[in-house]
């Protein structure tokens, strides 16, 4: 499955409002916004800033606010990725088919370059044109879905140390909701907040994205099996190299192959009642599972 034809002209949209909103390399010092320049360009397909786009537009064809949720949730989950190949957590050399960041600037500058794009993120939303009532209620919901609580962080920490050991169903499921999926249901639900959706939109596209984003961290598990690192874009079988707790790992690959179908079809149905207006989130869903599965 490919990706819809709309998608391409959302990611060029995504990269220039990327670019407007990072200082230029040659601004003071320049060490460090080549860092966040090189890992931000690196590549990458704009997953999370194109679900904010197109929720946005289910409830509002004008969405120039969503553009910058969408961006600050994209500098936040560059700055994991910088974070996680550090030689003290993940320890990987290729990351989106290029050297990582600390590979290319030294594990300093890569710390540094990661924490500076975490603080772009909320200054990001804070400059948003929305009415300060979303602001608060965006920088919220980014906030949660990137920290230790059911978030982006406290996933990470309980993978870390899960690693070499049998968990079970309830361990796993909490590391694939918080680790990725949080930062995939901030996206959603922001998209949703920055185009002034009701609150029991907001609640039931939340619910969408949690279940999308579990999905997806799902077939992840099994493309690290599947695929080849030229395909990925990243080191293939690092998941079993360092003994990560993964659903092929725990349940099988053909399980695993059934689960994440089944959870993409659950978290489609939650669109129904947007009829046409979901076509576009709809479809960049399907490919999220589908293309892999």
């Amino acid at each position: 499955m490919k990706l819809p034809d709309f998608f391409e002209e959302d990611r060029i949209a995504v990269d220039g409002h990327l670019d407007r909103l990072m200082p230029a390399e040659s601004v003071q010092p320049p060490s460090i916004h080549q860092a966040m320049r090189y890992s931000v360009f690196a590549g990458g397909k704009r997953i999370r800033p194109i679900l904010c786009l197109e929720t946005a537009r289910i409830f509002d064809p004008e969405v120039s606010p969503a553009f910058y949720p969408g961006c600050a949730i994209e500098f936040i989950h560059t700055y994991s990725l910088i974070h996680d190949d550090l030689p003290a957590l993940d320890n990987d050399d290729l990351r989106r088919g290029k050297p990582t960041c600390h590979k290319k600037f030294g594990e300093a500058t890569a710390i540094l370059a990661g924490d500076a794009l975490l603080t772009l993120a909320f200054e990001t939303v804070a400059v948003s044109p929305a009415p300060p009532g979303r602001r608060v209620a965006m920088i919220t919901e980014i906030s949660t879905a990137a920290g230790t609580v059911n978030g982006m962080v406290g996933g990470q920490v309980a993978d870390l140390e899960a690693e070499g050991r049998q968990v079970g169903p309830e361990t796993l499921e909490y590391i694939h909701r918080s680790k990725t999926a949080a930062l995939i249901r901030a996206s959603i639900a922001s998209g949703a907040l920055s185009a002034g959706a009701p609150p029991e939109d907001v609640v039931r596209l939340r619910r969408f994205g949690e279940t999308i984003g579990w999905a997806f961290q799902v077939t992840d598990d099994i493309l690290d099996v599947e695929e080849s690192s030229a395909a990925l874009g990243k080191t293939a079988g690092k998941d079993i190299a360092q003994q990560k707790a993964t659903y092929p790992a725990v349940f099988g690959l053909p399980r695993s192959h059934e689960f994440a179908n089944e959870l993409a079809t659950k978290a489609i149905a939650e669109l129904q009642l947007y009829g046409e207006r979901a076509d576009r989130l709809r479809a960049i869903a399907e490919f999220l599972v589908l293309r892999r599965t």
